[in-house]
């Protein structure tokens, strides 16, 4: 059985760093990718990344500040964020299995951890 547990979330003030991991088993996935929702807002892309880690894609708004990285061994996959921003604020999910390489779309991602609270202060 598949399974996405996230965890690391919490609370941090801006400017601050967090990092997400997101552990899978029942197997393994080509292509793993982190979304966020904010209250009253949909659901929105942050970033994926390849199985072997040599392709990945970013939001605009996380381009630089956020680093996504996968450990095969562990089948694990991480979210390192950096100087964060009260915007940033949100429920992070771990998202597994897409048809198209990279995908943006949370409508093309099979599976989903329950997320992980992420909270900036100003």
């Amino acid at each position: 059985q598949v399974q996405l547990v996230e965890s690391g979330g919490g609370l941090v003030q801006a400017g601050g760093s967090l990092r997400l991991s997101c552990a899978a088993s029942g197997r393994t996935f080509l292509w793993m990718g982190w979304f966020r929702q904010a209250p009253g807002k949909e659901r929105e892309f942050v970033g994926a990344i390849s199985r072997s880690g040599g392709s990945t894609e970013y939001a605009d708004s996380v381009k630089g500040r956020f680093t996504i990285a996968r450990d095969n061994a562990k089948n694990t996959v991480n979210l390192q964020m950096n100087s964060l921003k009260p915007e940033d604020t949100a429920i992070y999910y771990c998202a597994a299995e897409t048809t198209y390489p990279g995908s943006r779309s949370v409508y093309e991602y099979r599976y989903w951890g329950q997320g992980t609270q992420v909270t900036v202060s100003s």
